[in-house]
């Protein structure tokens, strides 16, 4: 598999085919094993975090009531938040991905659930689930990678509008339900022809989309407000806080499990062929891990084992951390790196990336306090001269 990122060294390459299959195989093993041993003590947890959730969504909207008086504001308005996160991380798109669909139950079943969210449930499915989990890091086929809006590897060719990314990204994380919900449509590609425009698939899936926005906001910014009477506005304003909190969050957390400096992306013909060991490969290079306590853990809804979460999609979140350490020790074995950082250190590692690749290759890098205005004066030229001159200027 050949990486797009610039590398002096291939990191895989003291591995050869047949032990890169031997590596699959020894994934499939701990996946077997988390197959069968799952039972009631998993099923207890699931329901055990849902209704945990639900009463605390419930107790802080009560709280808020009251809101009118700034300490309740405050209280239900965190207490808000912390459960929107859950049903959005733990509960929501663990049962998506049918990882509690074995329990056979009705009412916890990825096809039954519906979460919190702007996405409806099926589009994020097929989004996520069948395209970004099967093109995990491969550009111009994972929608994840950079939400289709940034400059995510060094091959790509640099262009000017890619300096406003670092703002594309934050405006991204404030409306992540809505930006996940715009690239399950495949929007901006789907609107730019009126052929496209007028397909009758993409009409009823942004139809289904606006429907579910409505709903939203109208159960958050309408329904909830009204309940609390005198409390209206500031009721209102503890919702906004708590969406938008929970669409920073969750972009963090995705953000540190596919783009911190030194996770791997990939060229289309890079999957050509590929294997079952070779995709375990790509997994396992594509992700980053957060380390943290169980607490850290629950509210990234067990992302921050995201390489493990990559390699086996359908095991219950709460195995993550049992069968890491046997990955982990399949990584060292193979003279690969398990990419893990505390969260602060893999937030700051993705947005570096993201002005990194805002700027023309070498860029940053080669930019000191000295010869800043040089580099600046570079910069504009590149911006303004057009492509022959951009070409021009990063060969040189």
């Amino acid at each position: 598999m050949t990486t797009l990122q610039k590398k002096s060294e291939n990191p895989i390459a003291h591995l050869s085919a047949e032990e890169i299959e031997l590596l699959g195989k020894e994934l499939d093993e701990i996946r077997q094993e988390v197959l069968d041993s799952r039972g009631e003590s998993d099923a207890a947890y699931i329901r055990t975090v849902i209704d945990v959730q639900r009463r605390l969504e419930l107790g802080s909207r009560a709280v808020l009531l009251a809101s009118f008086f700034p300490p309740a504001w405050l209280l239900g308005t965190v207490g808000l938040s912390v459960a929107k996160i859950l049903e959005n991380m733990e509960i929501g798109h663990n049962i998506l991905h049918g990882q509690w669909d074995w329990m056979r139950d009705p009412k916890i079943h990825s096809t039954t659930w519906e979460w919190d969210m702007a996405s409806p449930a099926e589009q994020w499915k097929h989004s996520h689930n069948e395209l970004h989990h099967t093109y995990t890091n491969v550009v111009g086929k994972d929608n994840d990678l950079g939400y289709g809006i940034m400059r995510v590897d060094e091959d790509q060719r640099w262009h000017p509008i890619y300096l406003a990314q670092p703002l594309w990204n934050f405006v991204n994380a404030c409306f992540f339900e809505y930006g996940i919900a715009a690239y399950d449509l495949e929007l901006g590609k789907n609107l730019a022809s009126k052929r496209r425009r007028n397909d009758p698939a993409f009409v009823a899936g942004y139809k289904q989309v606006l429907g579910k926005i409505r709903r939203q906001a109208t159960k958050d910014y309408l329904v909830h407000p009204a309940l609390s009477g005198p409390s209206f506005v500031p009721t209102l304003l503890a919702n906004v806080t708590a969406n938008v909190v929970r669409n920073l969050w969750s972009h963090s957390v995705i953000m540190c499990g596919h783009f911190p400096e030194g996770v791997e992306t990939y060229e289309k013909t890079s999957i050509e062929g590929e294997t079952r060991g070779e995709w375990y490969l790509r997994q396992m290079l594509g992700s980053a891990n957060i380390s943290g306590s169980k607490a850290m853990h629950l509210m990234t809804g067990n992302l921050s084992h995201q390489i493990e979460h990559h390699l086996f999609p359908d095991l219950p979140s709460n195995r993550y951390a049992k069968i890491a350490p046997k990955v982990k020790d399949l990584f060292a074995r193979n003279g690969l790196r398990y990419h893990e950082a505390p969260l602060p250190q893999q937030v700051a590692s993705a947005w570096h990336k993201v002005f990194r690749l805002s700027l023309p290759n070498g860029w940053l890098a080669e930019t000191t306090p000295r010869n800043a205005p040089a580099q600046l004066a570079k910069l504009w030229k590149m911006t303004t001269g057009g492509p022959k001159v951009r070409r021009a200027l990063s060969a040189a």
